[in-house]
């Protein structure tokens, strides 16, 4: 699967399938999908991705000042300033597509979404992974499993789209996902 969607060097570390002793994979196939009914406008479908953005931000910059490893109050200080990155093409984005040249604050008092990237709240990923947030490679893995959770919800908005111009957006946001998993990929090497 993850060959198939642009990484290059994909190596099983685990067994892969054979492997698995789960009854079930974790979340369900419609998760964050909610977030967008697929008649959404580019401008709209950018609103939620620049919402779930800020999600992750948010929770970045509260974790930072959470934890006593200098090392990872860097690494969240790093993650932070992707994410800032992202918003910024995001709102880019937004303004081509919408006509309009939106003042940034004036447009992030619109965003009411408490999700993060990949649909889930804060809370569900904490539950969900459970990362020792004082060691930099539970850090890292949990970046990685949400940037990977929102690489495949912004693949499944992009699938349901319902036009090529969002599709296209759809598949650049994921785009960037990818590349953020990368990067985190290298910060574990």
């Amino acid at each position: 699967m993850l060959a198939g969607k642009g990484f290059d060097n994909v190596i099983n570390m685990a067994g892969g399938i054979k492997a698995w002793d789960s009854g079930k994979a974790v979340g369900s196939v419609d998760l964050g999908l909610d977030l967008f009914d697929g008649s959404e406008t580019l401008p709209q479908i950018l609103i939620v991705a620049y919402s779930l953005e800020k999600g992750l931000l948010d929770l970045y910059v509260s974790l930072q000042g959470k934890v006593n490893n200098e090392q990872v109050r860097e690494l969240f200080k790093k993650l932070s300033g992707i994410e800032v990155k992202h918003q910024e093409i995001i709102f880019k984005e937004y303004c081509r597509a919408s006509g309009d040249s939106a003042d940034r604050k004036v447009f992030e008092e619109t965003l009411v979404l408490s999700a993060m990237e990949g649909g889930m709240t804060t809370e569900e990923y904490l539950e969900r992974y459970a990362p020792d947030l004082e060691v930099v490679a539970d850090v890292v893995s949990f970046a990685m499993a949400i940037e990977a959770q929102a690489l495949d919800l912004y693949q499944r908005v992009a699938d349901r789209a319902s036009s090529d111009e969002n599709r296209a957006a759809m598949l650049r946001i994921a785009d960037e996902e990818r590349a953020h998993l990368k990067l985190l990929g290298r910060l574990l090497g």
